[in-house]
């Protein structure tokens, strides 16, 4: 069980090798597979690439069939936003690759790791790439896809691709930024989640609080961490019934998240900066549990949901007194597709059009920057020597 604990308390985060999610990133590259999904990624891209250019969908990962869907239903999305464009989808997490491949929770689905798409997308000989990030804040996985492998792919590290091919490629890549990638895109999340009609209704009734995943402590991930502050204050002058909170490792603070509930002056530590902030008590009686995630997986059925768990939000929050529902009973645009009407159901944020439009937003926004100095460039483009 992944422990709870309430985001304003820890807005660094410890650079560790991504092992702070469900799902760790063992490196697969050794294995003796490697190839064999090499073969499996090129083949597929050889038969299904039918334009030059490409955006490349880049989740951290899931092994939940709801996931599986939402993430089909991203892809999807993209290919309908954007005509002239092929559209892959990659996990980031070594361990979810595998755990997918080895079945867990559902029948068995490949999916590869960015590299394995890269590679195949290059040898394809694509002239404009887009890698777009699925991920919520810019944080230790994000920077993972954006300085391991996209770097690695630009400085062509296993000598896949020609010079000449390189030499094409120079501000004709770009990376699609993370939900929240700025203080102003917090502002934006925040809106579109209170037009929501669930989201409206549930906070009209009583208590929202939204269960974000986080960076772990001890790193500064500025512009990581902070988003969650930022998108709290947001919804909070909006209506006060909101509240965000996040997972993290290794203790539980849900408390922290119940005691601004119950009201008080707090300090949060913000970095290096020590901000306090005072929250009203609310009386409400009731609350209702979302996750801020792309995908509900382990996360939102279990740390955030799971009545069998003491330590979930769920039971927590009951404990306290406050009646919580984690579950939808009517969740009209569920992408899961053997949902049916009145089924419990967990909304994830990409199951959400108007938020999947905010991550089309960036990446419009990365294809404007295309041919230009804000692209990638590759150490190849540098003036020959005479």
């Amino acid at each position: 069980m992944k422990t709870i604990k309430f985001f304003m308390m820890a807005a660094v985060a410890l650079m560790t090798a991504m092992s702070f999610t469900a799902c760790s990133n063992d490196d697969d590259n050794n294995s003796s597979n490697y190839q064999k999904y090499q073969e499996e990624v090129t083949s597929m891209v050889n038969s299904q690439k039918r334009n030059d250019k490409v955006i490349l969908v880049v989740a951290f990962g899931s092994t939940w069939q709801q996931a599986y869907d939402t993430f089909e239903k991203v892809v999807e999305d993209y290919k309908a936003n954007f005509p002239g464009w092929d559209v892959y989808l990659s996990f980031s997490s070594i361990e979810c690759i595998n755990n997918a491949r080895a079945g867990e929770n559902v029948a068995p689905k490949s999916y590869y790791d960015p590299e394995h798409w890269l590679t195949a997308i290059g040898q394809a000989g694509y002239k404009q790439i887009v890698v777009q990030s699925l991920q919520v804040i810019p944080g230790e996985e994000y920077r993972n896809v954006r300085d391991s492998y996209v770097k690695n792919f630009m400085n062509n590290k296993n000598g896949n691709f020609t010079m000449a091919y390189m030499k094409s490629l120079d501000r004709n890549v770009v990376i699609g930024t993370p939900l929240m990638a700025e203080a102003d895109d917090a502002e934006n999340l925040a809106k579109v989640l209170n037009d929501e009609e669930d989201i409206k209704t549930a906070v009209n009734k009583g208590i929202v609080a939204f269960m974000g995943h986080g960076n772990p402590e001890g790193y500064d991930y500025y512009g990581g961490n902070i988003r969650y502050v930022q998108l709290e204050e947001a919804l909070r002058e909006l209506n006060e019934n909101y509240y965000v909170g996040t997972v993290d490792m290794d203790e539980t603070y849900a408390k922290d998240v119940l005691a601004h509930i119950a009201g008080g002056t707090f300090d949060f530590h913000v970095g290096t900066i020590t901000q306090t902030v005072t929250y009203a008590a609310n009386t409400a009686d009731k609350a209702q549990l979302y996750p801020l995630m792309s995908i509900a997986g382990d996360h939102a059925h279990n740390d955030m949901a799971d009545a069998d768990d003491e330590e979930s939000w769920y039971s927590l929050f009951n404990d306290a007194g406050i009646e919580t529902t984690a579950y939808e009973t009517n969740y009209k645009y569920a992408c899961a597709k053997d949902y049916k009407a009145g089924d419990p159901y967990i909304p994830a944020l990409a199951e959400r059009a108007a938020v999947r439009k905010l991550w089309m937003k960036h990446t419009r926004e990365a294809i404007n920057k295309l041919g230009t100095e804000d692209a990638l460039s590759t150490p190849t483009t540098a003036p020959d020597e005479e």
